[in-house]
């Protein structure tokens, strides 16, 4: 029997040597998991609080939350500016500098779903100080304003669709005629801007002759669709810059094309406008990046901050994965390496589709600080 005992304990030293490895001990501030719990009723402040212990994305959530309500707070902070350098910025005029600028990035999906909603409040109550989106996430806002975008489904076939003259976002669907719409709203508008630009360059002096850029031209779209349900109206209320590099990759783009023929020679300036973007992260005290989605909106954003040795916050929202190497799915250290974002910041990227935590994260933060301002 002993010798048995004994020959069984050498059997399982390795197993039990490789199983019941000892643990360090946590340090005091670890924080332990934990849920929330339902017995105490459905409480939705404290059910999105309960994220941050919660793990996984839900954990990145309750990071996202925190991370931005850092911009928020260094955003009405009182601080100082040498005497030499100006209170406001060159563009937009009279844009007041704050404590942090905030760019929000968004594709142009977004404007499609009910997340435009979402923007549109962060735009109305002058929540952020600077808009990178795509040439959808401008005129599918302006679109809506002519006519609705409807709920579909994402297995609608393709071919029947294009036969009934509708076009399939996901599981939204958009009539083609709203497209027919916003080509005879905008056409005008696009006549009398090529109109200004030629009259300033007969009675302009040298170098002051006017020149359209995208943002200024979606300047002038938000307040020719004076309509409050726009982002892009809000944005021109609010003198909040639109960019898009992009302008021309849509529906404006095919407008744009017609136009080009029918009444040839509008010019629209990139090159100002990424200068524009460009000195407004320079000449920021601090700056916090909010990012929906990937591709050109989170490039320019971060390639803006790269001016300053990267911004002082982030946060992304999006799906992508970095194995291919795509900068969609780049996570925000690879942006650090770039120095797109600082070294000493605490970026975080939520791993989840945005028309589903976009609004609960702005619930948590922006809507609650506004809410609170308001009592």
């Amino acid at each position: 029997m002993e010798n048995r005992a004994a020959s069984t304990a050498g059997e399982l030293s390795l197993p039990e040597e490789a199983v019941l490895v000892k643990s360090m001990t946590m340090p005091a501030d670890a924080t332990m998991v934990k849920g929330y719990d339902f017995d105490n009723g459905v409480n939705y402040d404290h059910l999105l609080q309960s994220f941050l212990t919660s793990g996984f994305q839900a954990t990145n959530f309750g990071l996202a939350v925190q991370e931005i309500n850092k911009m928020i707070a260094d955003r009405s902070a009182d601080f100082s500016l040498p005497d030499d350098v100006d209170a406001d910025f060159q563009y937009p005029k009279n844009r007041r500098k704050t404590g942090c600028t905030i760019f929000l990035g968004y594709t142009s999906n977004l404007i499609s779903s009910g997340i435009r909603e979402t923007l549109r409040f962060l735009v109305k109550h002058n929540l952020v100080d600077c808009i990178v989106t795509s040439a959808g996430g401008v005129e599918e806002d302006l679109i809506k304003c002519l006519a609705p975008t409807y709920i579909g489904d994402f297995s609608l076939k393709g071919s029947d669709l294009r036969q009934k003259g509708l076009n399939r976002i996901g599981n939204l669907l958009v009539p083609n005629d709203n497209y027919c719409k916003f080509e005879d709203w905008l056409m005008p508008i696009l006549d009398q801007c090529l109109n200004e630009q030629k009259e300033s360059r007969r009675t302009a002096s040298e170098g002051e002759d006017l020149n359209w850029t995208p943002s200024k031209l979606i300047h002038r779209l938000g307040k020719e669709i004076n309509h409050e349900e726009s982002v892009c109206y809000w944005a021109f209320k609010n003198n909040i810059p639109i960019f898009c590099p992009g302008l021309t990759d849509g529906s404006l783009g095919d407008m744009l094309y017609f136009h080009s023929y029918r009444n040839p020679g509008l010019r629209l300036d990139i090159i100002e406008d990424v200068r524009h973007i460009n000195n407004m992260a320079v000449k920021s005290v601090r700056t916090g990046s909010i990012i929906l989605g990937g591709g050109l909106v989170k490039h320019h954003i971060n390639n803006a901050n790269l001016m300053r040795n990267g911004a002082d916050y982030a946060v992304y929202v999006n799906t992508g994965q970095e194995f291919d190497g795509s900068d969609s799915g780049a996570r925000p250290d690879e942006a650090v390496s770039w120095g797109k974002i600082k070294t000493t910041a605490t970026p975080v990227k939520v791993y989840a589709d945005a028309s589903l935590v976009f609004p609960l994260i702005v619930a948590q933060t922006f809507a609650r600080q506004t809410a609170l301002a308001r009592e």
